[in-house]
């Protein structure tokens, strides 16, 4: 066979493939356009969701912004003098009620954007501050639940933090020594521990403070946990610098 007829064969080869594929698009042409036009939609609902998103974070950093600044509002108390224009506030817990509020506000408003997560976790400390335990239990709980582990452990040990102030040393501890075993960067184990010995030196019982004292120290000796460890377990020696531990 000559190359001019290998062309030739190859030429309509070709012209049958391409008219058998416009046929078929011609005799499914409904179903051609109906899949095309789902897979437009899908795409324009992923880029109009990203839009949206993208905008709501926006809107959810200037709104924990705004709380964040409230909360960090000078208190000064009632009848001292203060400059001209400068806001304050006269006690610590009326801050954190009004701080409270943005806070709140930024976590119902955009709970699915990091900035209103991270605002959940402030609406439940400054409940706390203000004295509205109900309310900073129920936030702390939501962040505690949360898939963000860093988050989520913070959220864990402030809850635990507020089960010894209001008599639940039992919780506190189960606490504890969940964020123990399963620890993050925000919450080590050393700092899970170190809580959970100060909570057993306040019911009086330093033997079991002092057990977990020296495993912190055994496990990490160089560590910051580890250091404050052994000033529990030898303040003498930590008063006179340079004496052996």
């Amino acid at each position: 066979m000559d190359q001019q007829t290998k062309q030739a064969l190859k030429h309509d080869q070709f012209i049958d493939t391409t008219n058998t594929s416009l046929d078929w698009v011609s005799e499914n042409r409904k179903q051609v356009i109906a899949a095309g036009s789902v897979l437009l939609a899908v795409i324009l609902v992923f880029v109009i969701g990203l839009v949206i998103y993208n905008n709501q974070k926006e809107k959810a950093s200037v709104a924990f912004g705004a709380a964040m600044q409230a909360y960090q509002t000078p208190v000064v108390p009632a009848g001292q003098q203060v400059p001209p224009g400068v806001k304050t506030y006269p006690t610590e817990a009326d801050r954190a009620k009004a701080a409270n509020q943005l806070f709140q506000q930024a976590a119902d408003k955009y709970s699915l954007t990091p900035g209103g997560k991270i605002a959940r976790y402030f609406a439940g400390i400054t409940a706390m501050e203000a004295g509205d335990n109900a309310g900073a239990e129920s936030a702390l709980k939501q962040v505690a639940g949360g898939w963000n582990h860093d988050l989520a452990s913070l959220g864990k040990l402030s809850l635990a933090q507020l089960y010894r102030q209001t008599g639940r040393d039992a919780q506190a501890i189960e606490t504890y020594n969940d964020l123990a075993a399963k620890p993050s960067t925000a919450v080590p184990a050393g700092l899970a521990q170190l809580q959970l010995a100060e909570l057993y030196e306040s019911q009086n019982k330093p033997d079991q403070a002092r057990k977990i004292y020296a495993q912190i120290k055994d496990k990490d000796a160089k560590g910051a946990a580890a250091q404050i460890a052994a000033q529990r377990l030898n303040p003498a020696a930590a008063a006179m610098p340079g004496l052996p531990q």
